[in-house]
């Protein structure tokens, strides 16, 4: 038996994505920028990717940028953001929960002289919007949130943060790292407000090392990486033809029965959140009236850390996560468990479950049987 339950982590590449990824390593395998026929067929690949990415989006195509991933695309769109951006101010807003994709570079930006503050959230992790509008003012030229908060699932209300943004500061830039959104929502940059939107492969059955960076025309966004002049000189390097050939056809499959694959991932959450509920000292974050994504589930397993509780299932075959896979060898508390200022029992014992749509309802009854077995059992056997 295998359950697979850490799809916020990593999802496993489609047959069909594993497919085309093979067959433009080893029959398409030419240079884009190859001027003969192998060339040519390889950037027809990139052109077909950025299409159908552009058409999910409902953007032009020249606003797609393909990228390394979800890090990079970040990277991308917080530091060129700012550097071409410096002379009108140096404020940049962000959320207290952020990735550290996010959080990294922005803390490096504040080595450059930039002003980064933080937005906070409440106890479930919701963004606190009057706190926000306090603080956008004419010197803030970038702002950037997270849609789906990668532990605890909890949402952003992005169009509504995306108005105050562009009505309060008219020439800041609004970043979403939509990294743990995409595929799980429908999103539409140019309705919603957004100026730019960091998308990564891996997280919706695509290949590792793929992503891409939409920015909308007229952001002037300043490179960050230099060379031969691919993807108009806005991201150089010659572009990974395999990746974008798996990535786009993730894409396309993570739209393709949308609503059908949202309801069962829905059912698969409200499943798993009503059987954690009836467990004895299981605290389940952000349920409730709380926003949060489809598929995650963060609980803490109060008397059992999360570590114990992590291998203690993956011995029975079932795989989840202790908090964010970025921060697992981290041993303070993340920033999201911070923000929503998690007590250290609970930030001790907290494990995400994150669903895919190949899981099913039989996998989650199974996963919550051996949890009622396991738990009485660790428990027992924790320090006094």
């Amino acid at each position: 038996m295998e359950i697979y339950f850490d799809n916020s982590s990593t999802t496993r590449p489609s047959s069909a994505v594993c497919d085309i990824v093979l067959k433009t390593m080893t029959e398409d395998y030419g240079n884009p920028s190859s001027l003969h026929r192998k060339g040519v067929d390889a950037e027809h690949y990139i052109k077909d990717a950025r299409k159908i990415i552009a058409d999910i989006l409902k953007v032009q195509e020249q606003e797609v940028y393909f990228t390394s991933g979800g890090t990079e695309s970040n990277n991308w769109a917080l530091i060129g953001g700012a550097l071409s951006r410096r002379r009108s101010g140096n404020r940049i807003l962000t959320t207290s929960m952020e990735h550290p994709a996010v959080s990294e570079p922005l803390h490096m930006l504040e080595n450059f002289g930039f002003t980064v503050e933080k937005i906070p959230v409440d106890a479930k992790g919701m963004l606190q919007l009057d706190r926000l509008e306090a603080m956008l003012g004419d010197d803030v030229i970038l702002v950037s949130t997270m849609y789906v908060n990668n532990e605890i699932g909890a949402v952003v209300p992005v169009e509504k943060v995306a108005s105050m943004v562009h009505a309060h500061c008219p020439d800041a830039l609004y970043h979403v790292d939509a990294i743990q959104a995409f595929g799980k929502y429908r999103i539409y940059p140019k309705k919603t407000g957004i100026d730019m939107l960091s998308v990564s492969g891996h997280k919706l059955h695509g290949p590792k090392g793929t992503g891409f960076l939409y920015v909308r025309n007229g952001s002037r966004l300043q490179p960050i990486i230099y060379g031969g002049g691919q993807q108009k000189g806005m991201r150089s390097g010659t572009e990974n033809v395999p990746g974008i050939a798996g990535l786009s056809v993730a894409c396309r499959e993570a739209y393709e029965d949308f609503d059908a694959k949202m309801a069962h991932i829905q059912a698969l959450h409200d499943r798993m959140t009503e059987g954690l509920q009836k467990l004895d000292d299981v605290v389940v974050h952000g349920s409730g009236d709380a926003c949060m994504a489809p598929h995650i589930v963060h609980a803490a397993f109060v008397g059992v850390g999360s570590e114990v509780l992590l291998h203690s299932l993956e011995d029975r075959g079932i795989y989840i996560s202790a908090g964010s896979a970025c921060s697992t060898h981290k041993r303070s508390a993340s920033p999201t468990m911070t923000a929503i200022e998690a007590s250290p029992a609970e930030v001790s014992s907290s494990v995400r479950f994150s669903f895919c749509e190949t899981n099913t309802e039989e996998e989650v009854d199974t996963v919550l049987a051996v949890l009622a077995e396991l738990l009485p059992k660790l428990r027992r056997y924790r320090p006094r």
